[in-house]
């Protein structure tokens, strides 16, 4: 069988996966690009994409590379909306920790250009390998009365998130709200309840420090960073 090679490599506000939405569509309003590599970027590959409203993407989780996972991978894992506590088989779940280290993700398609897709509402960090794209179409992908699992008894409980002033000035309109509906979702382990604890995230060539307590995640500082050089 023949090995599989990205076709395309993702640009997002997230340089590392600590933060990013941990399903597609949770956060709309984050943007992203996907950059396909020389041999793919024409435009007939791409020719009538314009006519759909959403992709889906097949990409790997190479964070998670390098780490024994393929290797051995578990059988069970625990999903943070279980509380990171209860386990179930790894089958039932969309743990990054698979035999195979895949994923599938559903985005809306923004814009399509010359050599790149801008999409909107990816769970994807910068620099994520994508190994195929499909058009998404309704009549064959949309179930709206399935069963959800574990997922219809556990809704999400979204914290109220707070930014100072001096903060928020130093967003523009878009990075702020953005910014908010990541932070709601609680990018925490779920097993984490310091309430002195101050996380770290990086968003948009910032460094964003938060702490939680009591609901109410509050932003502490958003600071400018180096942006850090790639290869890709």
């Amino acid at each position: 069988m023949k090995e599989i090679e990205p076709i395309a490599f993702f640009r997002s506000p997230f340089t590392s996966k600590f933060g990013v939405p941990r399903q597609s569509g949770l956060v709309e309003e984050l943007r992203g690009r996907i950059v396909f590599e020389p041999e793919y970027r024409r435009e007939e590959a791409v020719r009538g994409l314009e006519e759909f409203d959403y992709l889906w993407l097949i990409w790997g989780f190479s964070e998670n590379e390098g780490r024994g996972v393929a290797k051995t991978p578990s059988l069970t894992v625990r999903p943070p909306r279980l509380g990171g506590n209860e386990r179930i088989g790894v089958f039932a779940s969309r743990s990054p920790f698979r035999p195979n280290g895949l994923r599938l993700s559903s985005v809306r398609i923004v814009q399509v250009g010359h050599g790149e897709i801008e999409v909107a509402g990816a769970d994807l960090m910068d620099g994520t390998p994508i190994y195929d794209i499909k058009p998404y179409v309704a009549y064959a992908d949309s179930h709206p009365q399935a069963r959800g699992g574990f997922t219809d008894r556990r809704a999400w409980a979204k914290l109220r998130v707070e930014v100072p002033e001096e903060v928020a000035a130093t967003l523009s309109v878009g990075e702020l709200q953005t910014l908010k509906k990541i932070l709601e979702l609680d990018p925490r382990p779920h097993f984490h309840a310091d309430a002195t604890r101050v996380y770290g995230m990086p968003f948009a060539g910032r460094d964003v420090k938060f702490r939680v307590s009591d609901g109410i995640l509050s932003v502490v500082q958003a600071l400018p960073v180096k942006a850090e050089s790639s290869s890709r």
